[in-house]
């Protein structure tokens, strides 16, 4: 039987809604049954599959304790449930939560179950900005000494032709001040 939502591949799934009586029933392919939403990918074989965290957090745990789970997030309503079917915590007070269930699993993927933040580094900032024209005449005198040091470079290596090139443009930039 051909889908009947794009009349080309094979039905492969069956949709059957009945709102207030109304029936409406459809043969689809799986990618048209992807396409309107209708497709679950719910399975006993890839019930973890989603996420890694999922896969991490439902690795030996016993399906009936995670299908009995009722216990929620005060803050979010969260269950533990809902946190390996998606491998994401609802909000910070989940942690709380379910410390005892999520600290072995984030124990196993980041070595350590207490987070210490991220090192900041400072930058130091001028106390003035600087205007353009500042900014401007410094930047062909970080480029002057740049070739001055290629061109003794190039002297100390003997290799004098390229010394010439530079010591050309180093004038070309002398001029333009």
């Amino acid at each position: 039987m051909k889908c009947q939502h794009c009349n080309k591949n094979e039905a492969t799934a069956y949709f059957k809604q009945n709102i207030n009586g109304n029936v409406t029933e459809m043969h689809l392919c799986e990618d048209c049954a992807k396409e309107l939403g209708l497709m679950n990918d719910f399975s006993a074989e890839n019930f973890f599959a989603d996420t890694f965290l999922g896969n991490l957090l439902g690795a030996g745990i016993p399906a009936m304790n995670i299908l009995s789970g009722i216990d929620r997030c005060d803050s979010c309503g969260s269950t533990f449930n809902d946190i390996v079917s998606s491998g994401l915590v609802g909000c910070a007070d989940c942690y709380d939560k379910f410390a005892d269930k999520l600290q072995p699993s984030i124990f196993k993927l980041h070595g350590n179950a207490k987070h210490v933040g991220k090192n900041i580094t400072y930058t130091e900032v001028p106390d003035e900005p600087q205007s353009k024209e500042e900014a401007a005449a410094e930047q062909p005198k970080s480029e002057l000494e740049k070739l001055k040091e290629d061109m003794k470079l190039a002297i100390k290596e003997q290799r004098f032709e390229d010394a010439a090139v530079i010591r050309d443009k180093i004038k070309e930039l002398g001029e333009k001040e």
